[in-house]
């Protein structure tokens, strides 16, 4: 009989699988990759959640602007108008967004988005009837040198 046929192999020449060492290698990776991604991912949604309220107080703004020309005033009667939402985003059961009039007057509005759940503590977006947007970005309650613009 052959010697080479009775050899066994030498232990750990034929393994099957990973090393510890390897899979917490590979963990760490991902752990990493996990720690670098999710505050980006978060930012973006939040980012996402905000354009959507600026889209509602757009639209909102042109809700006004009917209201101004079928009665010649942004407060018909005296009061403000029944704004059709007052929430962001308007579809969806998850709100991130109060949507008010915070001003009005006969031949001025401002309109704002407050944040909510989630949100809070975004800052208050704001879109008066001259146009001007405001976004309180340090959310301290003033605008601030940057924060004369969406």
């Amino acid at each position: 009989m052959n010697c080479v046929a009775l050899r066994r192999p030498l232990a750990g020449r034929h393994s099957h699988g990973f090393t510890l060492i390897e899979v917490m290698i590979v963990v760490a990776v991902i752990g990493l990759l996990a720690a670098i991604a999710y505050p980006s991912y978060q930012d973006s949604v939040r980012k996402t959640r905000r354009s959507d309220a600026k889209a509602v107080l757009s639209e909102l703004a042109q809700f006004m602007e009917r209201t101004y020309t079928e009665n010649n005033s942004f407060k018909p009667g005296g009061n403000n108008p029944t704004l059709p939402y007052a929430e962001s985003p308007i579809d969806g059961s998850q709100k991130y967004y109060d949507i008010a009039i915070s001003a009005a007057t006969t031949s001025s509005f401002t309109l704002q988005a407050t944040p909510k759940g989630p949100q809070a503590g975004d800052g208050v977006l704001t879109l008066s009837s001259t146009g001007a947007r405001w976004w309180d970005a340090n959310n301290n309650g003033a605008v601030d040198s940057g924060e004369n613009s969406w």
